[in-house]
């Protein structure tokens, strides 16, 4: 079945197919088309159509608020087959693509009753012959360029509340993850979407993410991904002044207190950064601990660390699964290497794991480093993967000062009983979310994006349907007279006579 979706037509690409592969043990799943840059004008040409000419920039929010629902309502039909696809395509457990699903069927619900209460505002201009309202506008057509470690949740981010708005799309997935991103439009179109509104073409960057954000009818790009992808298309979409929103993951310090419970530090030490082999833009892949505890903390962790469970991620008693490539494990393996390298040390991990079904896939262990410094590159940078490296520190400003060091600020957690300390602490962090005393949660009516240079704008919440509209303002004078500014409307008066 062809996969591409352009103007309401499922279509083969001209770029040919790519495989894309199981990465617990690299056997093809699908193979897919590829688009090339004719198939991005198409599908450019296509949402700049529906949007221009077409009836979706007119159609009621109630409308738009029913057909999110509806899709919501197919999600939810759906989910096991949509979960399994998301395990054989990112290699993560079953139960985490399960959970995945029903966090995008979450997003779809919370922006399908956030669709129709967004009317805009009335402005007192304190005259009694002026009205004068802020309406909310869809943007136009927009890019959605997504990452391949949750493809299907980071794309409903930005699916639902573009469409809440009234926007068309073209939606470009990672070409390492595309199977869920074609789902999902299949259940768009199912549920009703006119053709046109959403368009998915799939390929490399350089042949169709380029493309797209240089594009002059595309208006808005919203990008989730690596910082230079982020800062290339930041660049190229300048030219053209269109609206830009980057999430570009972060480098996330997990602060923990001497007044933790160990069971508790080590718990939530390994949750925050092993969950999805350490491949998510939010991990606490940054352990800081307060000193006095270091030592039985991190034996702990290095003991619990070893009993984890790999395995395919359709095993229902696997608890982490591969990492998503070949290539992305090297990446992982030289980042231990140059820390080892640098003088860092080696508690549990590092090295390929020997056993026999874990052989074909691209598996690495949870590995844990301590000695580590600063200037190290396994701390300056995101390592994405299942790499706990940690810190220490003696006092609450040093604690601080070094979950601020990084030049990212996507997320963090400070580990506290103590309820001041905890709050002081996460009001000085620098980063878009900060949980205390928990790790990974979060809710679609609470904004996330991430500060300094882990990226602009926001998803999710109230704002993260505002990076999708315009804000016009409509000022009505609903009594007008002559200004009588300029001098010659006295000459005016005069010719006119009383």
């Amino acid at each position: 079945m062809p996969s591409l979706y352009i103007d309401g037509k499922w279509t083969a690409g001209s770029g040919g197919t790519a495989d894309v592969l199981n990465p617990f043990d690299a056997s093809v799943v699908q193979t897919v088309d590829q688009a090339g840059p004719d198939d991005v004008e198409r599908a450019v040409a296509a949402a700049r159509a529906a949007f221009d000419t077409g009836p979706w920039r007119t159609t009621s929010a109630s409308e738009r608020s029913a057909l999110l629902r509806r899709i919501s309502e197919l999600l939810v039909r759906d989910k096991e087959e949509i979960a399994r696809t998301e395990t054989l395509d990112t290699g993560k457990t079953l139960k985490e693509s399960r959970i995945d699903v029903d966090d995008v069927t979450a997003v779809f619900r919370y922006y399908a009753d956030l669709a129709d209460k967004d009317a805009g505002r009335i402005v007192d201009t304190g005259m009694d012959n002026v009205l004068s309202r802020v309406v909310h506008e869809p943007v136009g057509v927009c890019a959605l360029i997504t990452p391949w470690n949750y493809p299907l949740l980071q794309l409903s981010w930005k699916v639902a509340p573009a469409l809440a708005a009234g926007n068309t799309m073209v939606i470009k997935p990672s070409e390492v993850t595309p199977l869920t991103s074609v789902m999902l439009v299949r259940l768009c179109e199912e549920a009703g979407v006119p053709p046109g509104v959403v368009n998915i073409v799939l390929g490399e960057g350089r042949s169709v993410g380029a493309p797209l954000t240089e594009h002059d009818d595309v208006d808005m790009v919203s990008f989730t991904g690596g910082l230079a992808t982020g800062q290339a298309i930041i660049r190229a979409s300048a030219a053209t002044v269109k609206r830009v929103a980057v999430e570009l993951g972060g480098k996330n310090p997990n602060i923990m207190f001497a007044d933790v419970d160990l069971d508790l530090a080590a718990d939530w030490a390994m949750t925050a950064v092993f969950l999805h082999s350490g491949q998510v833009c939010s991990a606490g892949a940054r352990l800081i601990v307060e000193e006095s505890m270091h030592d039985d903390l991190v034996a702990e962790i290095a003991r619990r660390a070893q009993l984890i469970r790999m395995g395919n991620g359709l095993d229902e008693t696997s608890e982490v699964g591969p990492l998503v490539s070949a290539a992305h494990r090297a990446k992982i393996e030289d980042f231990v290497a140059s820390a080892l390298a640098e003088g860092a040390t080696l508690v549990t991990g590092g090295a390929r794991p020997e056993g026999p079904d874990l052989q074909k896939g691209w598996f690495y262990p949870p590995t844990l480093l301590t000695g580590v410094r600063r200037d190290m590159r396994v701390i300056r940078e995101e390592t994405f993967g299942p790499i706990l490296t940690v810190e220490t520190f003696r006092t609450e400003e040093e604690a601080v000062a070094l979950g601020n060091d990084t030049e990212y600020g996507l997320a963090g957690a400070v580990w506290t009983p103590d309820m001041a300390k905890a709050h002081r602490v996460a009001g000085a962090l620098r980063h878009g979310t900060v949980w205390i005393n928990d790790y990974h949660p979060y809710v679609p009516a609470a904004e996330w994006g991430g500060m300094k240079r882990s990226g602009n704008g926001r998803e999710l919440g109230p704002t993260g349907l505002a990076e999708y509209q315009e804000h016009k303002h409509i000022w009505h004078n609903t009594d007008p007279a002559p200004s009588r500014w300029f001098s010659g409307d006295a000459r005016v008066r005069e010719e006119d006579g009383p």
